[in-house]
Parts: structure tokens; sequence; C-alpha cells
């Protein structure tokens, strides 16, 4: 008897083929996720390049269905060519916002979310300085900035707490004199804490 269990046991094994996965995506699970990547362009220390880059970071929050609520802060830095120099324009922003999982495998490792996101900062232009090194004047002010941002995401689990994210996203925001909207595309990690 002890032989034919045995033999039942190994057959359903190799019958059965296939990894088990821990949960994910369950509703309360959480997140904090840092990001960093380019804006507007690849960034280069050329004197005649307008792109920039950003970092952030973030806590995710899972809802139900795998959904999620995201809320962070993020600084971003673009540059604007003038002479032999550049000039920086900063922003810093706070977001919330909500992503919807638009589609996931069956062992829940690989998702593409769609997210939309407010955005309420702070635009800086070259730190404050006013006055050039040729006696410029810069008429661009710093100002307080707000709007939003739309962004598709991927996320693949590397492990069952540590995921690597792929993001690109288009912000949109108003009160600043330097442009509306600014393209990111970037690269970063999420580690699952609960």
């Amino acid at each position: 008897m002890k032989g034919k269990l045995i033999i039942l046991t190994l057959a359903l094994c190799f019958a059965l083929p296939g990894g088990s996965y821990a949960q994910r995506c369950l509703p309360g699970m959480r997140g904090i996720q840092v990001t960093g990547g380019m804006v507007d362009g690849i960034y280069s220390s050329k004197p005649d390049n307008e792109a920039g880059y950003y970092f952030g970071a973030a806590m995710a929050t899972y809802a139900k269905n795998g959904n999620k609520w995201v809320f962070g802060a993020e600084f971003m830095q673009r540059y604007y060519p003038y002479r032999e120099i550049r000039i920086p324009v900063s922003q810093f922003t706070a977001e919330g916002g909500f992503y919807l999982k638009i589609l996931s495998d069956a062992s829940k490792t690989f998702f593409l979310n769609l997210g939309g996101s407010a955005l309420v900062g702070y635009e800086t232009v070259n730190w404050g300085e006013k006055s050039l090194y040729d006696g410029s004047t810069l008429r661009d002010k710093d100002s307080f900035i707000g709007g939003g941002a739309i962004t598709l995401e991927i996320e693949t689990y590397l492990s069952d707490r540590v995921v690597l994210l792929l993001t690109g996203r288009e912000r949109v925001l108003w009160g600043n004199s330097t442009g509306h909207f600014h393209t990111q595309f970037g690269i970063g990690l999420k580690f699952i804490i609960n």
C-alpha cells in the first residue's frame, strides 16, 4: 500500500508541473518604489542638449483587482541652452494617483498598468538667480505649479518582494513659464513591505 501511495504521489508531481507563486497584488499590500530616468529626450552634459533627468520615491497601495493608489514626490530637472551654458529649470512635485491594471499574466509576474495622477509643486528657473554671466537677465520667474500626469507602467516581479518598473509618462503642468508638457521615461524598483 505504501509503495502505491509513493508512486501515485510521484506521478502527480510530474503530471502537474509548474511553480507555486506567492500571493501578489492583494488589497492592502504596500510597496515603496524609487524611479529615475530621462526627460524630453536622452540626457547629455553637452551645452546644446535640452533634455534632463528625474528621480522620485512613492508609496504604492494595492486595491481590488491589482489596481493601486500611488502617493509620492519627484524632482525633475530640464535644461535650456543659452550660448555656451545651459540654464536649469527644476521642478519639485508631489503626486497622488490611481493606476488601473490593464493586463497581467496567469502567474502574476508581469503587469501593465495605466495611471492618472494629480501633481502640485514648485518650479525654479536657474535656482532663482536672475542674472547670467554675460549681464543678461532672466524674465522667467519661480512659481507654484499644478496639473497632472498620465503614466504607462510595466511591472515585473524579480522575486516575491522586489519588482522591476519600466515607466513612460506625460506630465502637463500649468503656472510655469517654461513649457507645459514634459515626456518622461525611466526605470525603477519597488520593494513590497507587507
